[in-house]
């Protein structure tokens, strides 16, 4: 087979998944969040990530949060993590989510799986099976801190290499600058992660945009804007404004929580509520996290 077309360079905005105060899912603030996407100038969304607690979330909650975003996402392609790490899992999960977000009208509905074994043939095997199941085009990412699994560059490569169907590579394993230089050169385009925080130095060594759930995408946003025309020197002029606050928003374990409550204060979500066992943001963060917020850049300011 060819390989499939890659998925599209830019600002892919990861999406949280809304609770109500109770736990349950809110449906009115995921509808509010993908149009918030697109109006902070989204590419593209992604959905039921590591971020979006897609790990947290029956079956059936899974398929309403696809059919919900792409019913809003209009012409937003829109990414879907798939949390299974047994392929029968992943097959289900990847038919069940896209089908609902196909049924629903999205443009186009691709997959977001983690490499779930260190040997390149088994992840190969891994993902051709959810690729045969669903026919659709298939992220790869590598996010040790989630999945557990330790692979080395070179067979990240391998695996896109050996299949076909891979269109992206969503690269967070630390030091993310090196990786990504040295998966940039391949067949499929690379984004980096992690909030945001190595956006520049990932830019600048070959990434093809960010994949990320910064609760201000609008930084992002500029900064991959600033690199296309001006290079690094401009996009570090964009991105430093906004990099006191994303580092405190990527405080390790508490960094959903955080991310949450600044959705929330920015009236994009209802609710901060996230699902246990994920730590809530401690209370003392609180005085900090309006700081920050009341010293990010202001929409008028500059390209903001």
């Amino acid at each position: 087979m060819s390989r499939l077309a890659p998925l599209a360079r830019g600002l892919w905005v990861v999406l949280t998944t809304p609770f109500d105060a109770h736990g349950a899912l809110d449906p009115d603030s995921m509808r509010r969040q993908v149009g918030f996407a697109r109006a902070t100038g989204a590419d593209g969304v992604v959905a039921l990530g590591v971020f979006g607690e897609g790990g947290s979330l029956s079956l059936a909650e899974q398929t309403q949060v696809a059919r919900t975003v792409a019913s809003e996402a209009g012409d937003l392609p829109v990414l879907l993590g798939v949390a299974g790490r047994s392929t029968a899992v992943a097959v289900e999960q990847a038919t069940t989510v896209l089908d609902a977000a196909r049924e629903a009208g999205a443009v186009s509905a691709t997959v977001m799986v983690q490499i779930n074994a260190a040997d390149p043939a088994t992840v190969a095997r891994h993902l051709a099976a959810i690729h045969a199941e669903t026919g659709a085009g298939v992220v790869v990412q590598d996010y040790p801190v989630a999945s557990g699994v330790h692979m080395a560059v070179a067979a990240v490569a391998r695996v896109v290499d050996d299949c076909e169907f891979v269109v992206a590579v969503k690269a967070e394993a630390v030091p993310t600058p090196a990786a990504i230089g040295a998966l940039a050169s391949g067949a499929v385009p690379v984004f980096g992660g992690l909030g945001g925080v190595g956006l520049i130095d990932e830019l600048a060594l070959g990434a093809a945009g960010a994949m990320t759930g910064f609760s201000h995408p609008e930084g992002l946003r500029a900064t991959i804007d600033a690199f296309g025309f001006g290079g690094f020197t401009a996009a570090r002029a964009a991105w430093a404004p906004w990099l006191p606050l994303a580092n405190f928003e990527a405080q390790q374990g508490i960094a959903l929580s955080l991310r949450k409550h600044l959705l929330h204060r920015r009236g994009v979500l209802a609710h901060p509520t996230v699902r246990p066992p994920a730590p809530t943001m401690p209370s003392i963060l609180a005085p900090l996290l309006a700081e920050h917020l009341a010293a990010a850049p202001s929409p008028d300011e500059g390209d903001h």
